[in-house]
């Protein structure tokens, strides 16, 4: 097993972790974990292939969806409903 996959599975162990704390708690090191996330998917991209990336990258927008979906609206508004 490569360093960059064990890395990964490290990095999901702890994210779930993090999940299981309260949520006054889960900040700092949730924060840490979403900043490392690009730099590791990345790594996972150049030695295993663009497939490895894209699975990663899947993983973590399932783990990170709401504070993605948060700094999205942050950045861009909310989203407009067409009727």
């Amino acid at each position: 097993m490569s360093w960059t996959i064990l890395l990964g599975a490290l990095w999901v162990i702890a994210a779930t972790v993090v999940a299981l704390l309260p949520m006054r708690r889960q900040y700092a090191p949730g924060l840490m974990l979403l900043i490392l996330a690009p730099a590791l998917i990345v790594a996972i991209g150049y030695e295993h292939g663009l497939l490895a990336a894209l699975l990663a990258l899947a993983g973590f927008v399932s783990m990170f969806r709401n504070p993605l979906r948060y700094f999205w609206r942050k950045a861009f508004g909310p989203a407009e409903r067409a009727e």
